[in-house]
């Protein structure tokens, strides 16, 4: 079988930390099994939010890197407002929590940078890539976002090479996001992202998405979409299960990886709050651990209750650290934004947490994407941001069975969501 070539034209790549990353540089390292040379493209001099080296042993030694510099603004930008280094990770200050230089902030970053911040990469990368497809055969080219100003990338290289086949992935939703609503938009640039977003969507060969919701929505759009979610790498999660000794100390529930003001599950907090104070027992064995970086306006809220003095926080971890502290826990948090329009979202961390065999209590929307799942593994169980005995009942009923060295790993099955079976179903859509 002859080998074929597929261009991936990525912002995140290592040492780039957070899920982000994790997508293709699992379907690089797996795409050859399945007849496919990838080559990646990505920026020189990126400005990264998170920083994680360890993922840079899972780059494959013979894998071609194609590297170009970048020009950004969030340098300048983090002069005018602290504030903006969230803004790199999607993330941002809401409501009353917003200073006159934040809302500045938002209004700037979403009515002048069309569709975000690395829209000055587009016509570089255009042009050095116009050159290096006339010298080399490429079967197909990829764009991966967020940020969506890679996609302006493949639209222009479809233009020039209608031969080549282009896939869009949108690991995120672009005008569906949920903060896409907080960006203080014109009419006028609400209309040029939708514009943008159609114009992706109807000349994409295919578009994938990371959810079920998000493939559905994108085909009512003119996509040509199909779902690939993303999922566990069996090498990173074969560290040992911790031994029950292990877990005796604490009944743990740890939230890993980035949690910001949008996802704050405070209903969580109040049913952990109440459970403190009425159960001794539990008291005295909870932990609540943190492994991310946490909103410190969600930490300042946890400070004015009794869960305060049973958190660990332990900051940001490498990605192999975060493995490890997943599996040395008792149960496992995650949550989603809490509007209809995120059912689609399922946080790729959900797929690691699988992995582990712990329980999962995730939090958003009704009928969530994330609750199927959940559902379907048998791994836990999902709750909306109204709900309130039934989290205290179900933690509770968690706690018991842990106490009396009964509370059973999850046995569902979760082959299909490793990511050399995700690749194969790429292939088998390539």
């Amino acid at each position: 079988m002859t080998e074929k070539k597929i261009l991936i034209i990525t912002y995140y790549w290592p040492p780039a930390g957070g899920p982000g990353v994790q997508r293709w540089l699992k379907f690089a390292k797996y795409l050859p099994e399945f007849g496919w040379k990838p080559i990646i493209f990505t920026p020189e001099n990126p400005s990264y939010p998170l920083i994680d080296e360890s993922l840079i042993k899972d780059i494959p030694k013979d894998l071609k890197i194609i590297k170009t510099k970048i020009w950004e603004p969030y340098q300048l930008a983090e002069k005018l407002n602290k504030s903006n280094k969230k803004f790199k990770a999607g993330q941002f200050d809401v409501g009353s929590n917003q200073s006159w230089k934040s809302k500045l902030s938002i209004w700037v970053r979403g009515n002048f940078f069309i569709p975000d911040a690395r829209v000055f990469w587009v016509n570089p990368s255009v042009k050095f890539l116009e050159n290096y497809l006339k010298e080399n055969k490429i079967d197909v080219v990829v764009t991966s976002g967020p940020p969506h100003s890679l996609h302006l990338i493949g639209l222009k290289l479809k233009e020039k090479f209608t031969d080549i086949k282009w896939i869009a992935d949108f690991r995120d939703p672009w005008t569906e996001i949920s903060y896409y609503k907080h960006l203080k938009l014109t009419n006028k640039s609400d209309k040029k992202h939708r514009q943008l977003e159609s114009d992706v969507f109807k000349n994409a060969d295919i578009t994938l998405a990371t959810s079920y919701t998000d493939a559905e929505n994108f085909r009512k759009n003119g996509a040509n979409a199909f779902c690939i979610t993303n999922g566990y790498d069996e090498s990173d999660a074969s560290v040992p299960h911790p031994t029950a000794e292990t877990l005796s100390n604490k009944f743990t529930l740890s939230y890993i990886g980035v949690l910001e003001q949008l996802r704050n599950p405070q209903n969580l907090w109040k049913a952990l709050d109440d459970l403190i104070i009425i159960n001794a027992d539990f008291a005295k064995n909870f932990s609540l651990k943190f492994a991310g970086r946490i909103d410190d306006k969600i930490l300042q809220s946890i400070e004015n209750s009794n869960v305060k003095n049973h958190i660990d926080n332990l900051g940001y971890l490498s990605h192999d650290k975060a493995v490890d502290e997943m599996s040395n826990s008792s149960m496992l948090l995650i949550t989603n934004f809490p509007n209809e329009s995120s059912k689609g979202i399922i946080p790729g961390k959900i797929f690691e947490y699988l992995a582990t065999g712990k329980q999962i209590i995730s939090f958003g929307p009704n009928d969530a994407d994330v609750s199927k799942i959940l559902d379907e593994t048998k791994a836990g169980k999902h709750f909306s941001y109204e709900d309130s005995e039934a989290v205290k009942s179900f933690i509770l009923e968690k706690f018991e069975l842990w106490k009396s060295g009964n509370l059973l790993e999850n046995k569902g099955n979760i082959q299909k969501f490793s990511r050399r079976n995700l690749t194969k179903q790429l292939s088998e859509i390539l």
